[in-house]
């Protein structure tokens, strides 16, 4: 407890001192500018002082091209390992409540993060269309596509959409293996648990030759690679309905 308690006094020290100037440069510029380094220098340091370690393989599978990376989700911690160990900018689709946090919301906006409106199947798919502007235009995304949260790390069902996101833009999958933030931060805790991260990128699998109709074929082929690269009590046999 008194880690998690030190680890968002730093988070909020930082975004006092230091994150409200660089939100405002960036509001006036209408960039992210330094703020997207800056943040991930304090994400990091938060991580440390909670006593979470963060272990990455398989960088050398993250393609030079713009990419989606898809990862299984079991904590809230995720988000972040993800944020400060890919080497690169990343951007989210997160759901859009997150975006009416003033200070939150703005900083997403200027990284490029999209808010995800599930109230209607209309307002998903426009969604889906700014997010494959967004890939085409060079920016890689992040998405999980369990669409929420498992609450014991197990592998969850997944959803289409992201795929036919994919297939769309016409950009690589890379499948990612989180092992370990269940532990550190289960759904529905708030106390952050010392341990390790383990983050494996997995080798990208291509969309060349997939239409919006072979969408189900390629989950199942990025469902198993994850799925592959899981403790085998995590690995749950349930594929996507």
């Amino acid at each position: 407890m008194l880690r998690t308690i030190l680890a968002v006094l730093v988070l909020a020290l930082f975004a006092v001192v230091i994150g409200l100037p660089l939100l405002l440069l960036a509001w006036i510029t209408g960039t992210i500018g330094p703020f997207y380094p800056a943040a991930e220098v304090a994400l990091r340091l938060s991580l440390a002082l909670a006593g979470v370690r963060i272990r990455v393989e398989g960088t050398e599978n993250i393609p030079a091209e713009a990419c989606l990376f898809m990862a299984n989700h079991t904590s809230a911690v995720d988000p972040v390992a993800m944020f400060v160990a890919t080497p690169r900018h990343i951007a989210f689709l997160a759901k859009q409540e997150l975006f009416r946090i003033p200070l939150l919301g703005l900083a997403m906006r200027r990284a490029q993060f999209l808010p995800v409106d599930r109230s209607s199947a209309e307002a998903a798919a426009g969604s889906v269309d700014r997010a494959v502007e967004q890939l085409r235009a060079g920016v890689s995304m992040m998405i999980y596509p369990e669409g929420t949260r498992s609450p014991d790390g197990h592998l969850l069902p997944f959803k289409r959409g992201g795929f036919l996101l994919a297939i769309r833009a016409g950009r690589p999958i890379v499948p990612v293996a989180i092992q370990g933030a269940e532990r550190i931060l289960p759904k529905h805790q708030l106390w952050i648990r010392p341990g390790e991260i383990l983050l494996k990128y997995l080798p990208p699998v291509s969309v060349a030759g997939y239409t919006q109709e072979d969408r189900a074929i390629l989950l199942d082929r990025v469902r198993a690679s994850i799925a592959a690269n899981l403790p085998a009590h995590a690995a749950s046999p349930t594929a996507s309905p």
